[in-house]
Order: structure tokens, then sequence, then C-alpha cells
């Protein structure tokens, strides 16, 4: 599938700069060719000119009212001129008779005046005339006249191989020019679709991943409370016969009721994860006193923990003695943002602290405000941060498994088995979707979230909120 797409992006980018580069020869080509053309046509103009004023006009027999052409004084100088130029002048009568030429043989091409040039085609005939088809020439014919006496015409002629043979190695060059950058956009193409085919089959890789994760996390709740189901019918079958207590189907009912929350919660886990990663989700964000969330997020860790005895604390950095601006001092922990997505995001991170922190152990919440200082001027500028630190001194996580910790559905231990111990301080989810929600929470605020462990010594994770987003 991907090698296909990638050949159907590397043969449309081809084809476009095939075209393109069609279109862009052709106007190169016609404005070369019309250049060489108007060129042609100046260089007769300017031949029509010098020997129109190079002519010899005298009276006939002495009357003044009677004008004619000296043909021999007129175009005895020139010959050489016009033949170094590959130029040919003919000269008429004023009955069209040729009086004139530089042609070795007449051209059979009838008389007309055109001072803007044309082009005809002539060959040699068998008879040894000229007629239509072959040679080709660029003409101009210029009516020679003295008041309303017309003395002649004069019609000057040039090769039109002086247009066709740069043409022609110009279509040659541009056409080779054109094969090799199609080659070479072919080439670029390819490889510029296969780079931008990674993300999309890293992508397409990574929904594979998340569809089996989630098949596997579906599957198991699903599984469970269908044989606790049938478990109970047959129960109840037998219960008609032994009269047994309702004390089974409670327990089972029980059973079935805990795996049903597991799966609404995986559920709206799934939900709210698919909304992050889509852009739909429209929260309303609002002042957050993060001091107050914390606190409120940490009585009721709190009281999920008595058993094991855990240190959980709060430390609450205060601001800087310089600091005496009132109303800053009273809103120092407050951010914009969602505070229901802020309280689970510490939720499970201080859940998953407490979880992974064995009995006597310690779990310990600190909360900062960053200020910008600007190292040249030493002024503040509006870039301050919340920076919350969740550290415990727990089993900790291998170095290994630290890049792909906020992977969905991944967990540490490989058998991806649900903590059946004590529940009441297991994380948020249980699926391995916990750090993934923390992670899309904290992009959703602008934020980021990093993590440092030691393994048998402790994790601690760094959340830095920004006060205000960024438009």
């Amino acid at each position: 599938m991907f090698q296909a797409t990638r050949r159907r992006l590397a043969v449309w980018y081809t084809a476009i700069t095939a075209v393109l580069l069609l279109l862009f020869a052709s106007g190169v080509y016609l404005y070369v060719r019309s250049t060489l053309i108007e060129r042609i046509d100046d260089t007769l103009n300017h031949v029509v000119e010098i020997v129109e004023r190079s002519l010899v006009v005298e009276p006939i027999n002495g009357n003044v009212e009677k004008l004619r052409v000296n043909v021999e004084s007129s175009f005895r100088n020139n010959v050489d001129t016009v033949e170094d130029d590959h130029i040919d002048l003919e000269w008429f009568s004023p009955t069209g008779e040729l009086l004139w030429s530089t042609l070795f043989e007449p051209l059979n091409i009838p008389i007309h005046a055109n001072l803007t040039g044309e082009t005809v085609r002539v060959v040699k005939a068998d008879n040894g005339t000229w007629s239509d088809s072959g040679l080709l020439l660029r003409q101009i014919t210029q009516r020679v006249e003295v008041g309303r006496q017309v003395l002649g015409y004069l019609r000057v002629s040039h090769p039109w191989f002086e247009v066709t043979k740069p043409s022609r190695q110009l279509i040659f060059d541009l056409a080779l020019g054109i094969w090799l950058m199609v080659l070479s956009v072919g080439a670029s193409g390819w490889f510029l679709s296969g780079k931008a085919m990674e993300p999309v089959r890293e992508s397409y890789q990574r929904l594979k991943q998340f569809t089996a994760d989630a098949s596997h996390e579906l599957r198991s709740p699903i599984t469970l409370i269908q044989t606790n189901v049938q478990v109970a019918l047959a129960d109840l079958d037998l219960a008609e016969t032994e009269a047994a207590t309702s004390l089974q189907y409670r327990q089972q009912l029980k059973v079935v009721e805990r795996l049903t929350q597991r799966l609404g919660k995986l559920v709206n886990d799934l939900l709210f994860l698919a909304r992050q990663d889509s852009g739909i989700s429209k929260d309303v964000f609002s002042p957050c006193p993060l001091d107050a969330l914390l606190m409120e997020v940490v009585e009721e860790q709190q009281l999920l923990v008595p058993e094991k005895k855990i240190a959980l604390s709060l430390d609450l950095i205060d601001p800087p003695a310089s600091e005496t601006s009132p109303e800053l001092l009273e809103n120092w922990f407050t951010l914009v943002g969602n505070w229901d997505q802020l309280v689970r995001l510490f939720t499970n991170l201080i859940a998953n602290a407490l979880h992974y922190t064995s009995a006597g152990g310690r779990v310990k919440i600190e909360l900062a405000r960053i200020e910008g200082i600007n190292r040249v001027s030493g002024l503040r500028y509006t870039s301050a941060q919340l920076q919350i630190k969740v550290s415990d001194t727990g089993v900790g996580i291998p170095a290994s498994a630290l890049p792909r910790l906020f992977d969905r559905f991944y967990r540490v231990d490989p058998a991806r088995t649900h903590t059946t111990g004590n529940t009441a301080t297991a994380s948020a989810t249980g699926s391995g979707l916990g750090l993934a929600i923390a992670q899309a929470i904290v992009e959703h605020h602008q934020g980021h979230i990093q993590v440092e462990s030691t393994q048998g010594f402790g994790t601690t994770f760094t959340v830095t909120l920004p006060i205000t987003l960024e438009s």
C-alpha cells in the first residue's frame, strides 16, 4: 500500500513538473522565435531605407515631370554590402518588370507592397525557374514614389534559415533540458515521496499498535464479565435445586460491576485521547489556582492510602521577598487552564507515585513559580511558568523504558497484567493510558512533562505549565 502510494506521488510530481516545463519551454521558444523574426524584419527595413536613399533619380529626355531611376548608378555600390548580410535585392519597374537583381535566377513571385515582412516559400523548378514551395525567404517590398509618380518597386529578401536554424537548435536544447529535468524530478519525487510517507507509515504502525492494544485491553474485561455472568447463571440454575444463598450472587455481581466500571473508564480514556488528537475538544479555560487544586488532590489521595503509611506532602515554594505586588502575590500560583483536566493530570501522577511506592515510603509534591528574567536587562518579561514536581521513593523505572513511558498502553510490566492487590492505590486507569493522558493534558495546556528515574531509588515527574496560554 505504501509503495503504491509512493509511486503515485512520484508520478504526480513528475507529471506536474513535466507539464510546467513544457509550458515554460513553449513560452521560451515562441519568445525567441518572435525575437529572431523581429530582428530580421528590422534588418530588412534598415536595408530598404539605405537603398532608397541611395537611388539616383533622373528626368527622362530632360522632362522634369517624368522621372526614372538610374539602375546602374543606384545599385552599383550596394551589391557587396547586401551579399555580406545574405540579403538579396530586386528592383522592378512601375509595371512590375524585373530590371535588376542580386539573385542568379529570378523569383516567380508576384509583387505586392508589404512593409511588415512576409515569409514566402519557393523552389527551383525543372525548367530552371522558381515556383512556390521549397526555399524559405523573408521579404519586404517597398514602393518607391516621387510625388504621385511611381518609380518602381524595391524587394529585399533574407534567407529564412537565420530563424529556422537557431529555432531547431533551441528546440533540441529545450527538449534535452526538459528530459533531464523530468528524470531529475522523477528521482527527487521518489525520494521526497518516501520522506513524506515516513510519518504516514509511522502513524499507521502506531495506529495498528494502538488498535491491537485497545483490543487486548477491551477483550480482557469483556471476557471476565462474560465468565462471571455464565457462572452466575449456572449457580442460579443450581440454586433452584440446592437453595444456595444469595451471597455468591452478590459477590459475582460485584465483580461484574467492577469490571464494567473498569471498561467504562477505559472507553472514556480512549474517547478523551481521540478528542485531543483530533482537536475537536472545546474545553473552557479559566484562571485556576494550582495550589488549591493540588491541596484537593493530595487530600483525596491521602484518604486512599492510610494502610500503606506513605508520607504524602505538598510543598509550596513561597515568592521571593523582593516581590511586593499584592495582586501578583494573590495570584502567584494561578494559571489559565481547565480545572477538570488539571485535576485528572495530577491525580494520575500522584496515584502512580503512591502505587509504586512501598509502605513507609515518601511521595512529595513541590509547586514553584519560575519567573522569566532577561539576562541582559534583568527585567521580567511575560514568560512566567509554574513547575510541579511529583517525586517518590518507589521502585523506579528502568532506563530502557523511559523513552516509551508516555506511549499509549505501554507498561513497564511485560506481562501486561493489572494489579490485583490493593486496588485503592491503583493508577487511574490500570490500562497503561494514565501517563499518555497526562502528556496529552500537558500539551493541551502548552506545557511539557519530563521524567527522571533511578531504578530502586525513585522517580520524579516534572510538569511545567505556562501562566497564560499563547494564542
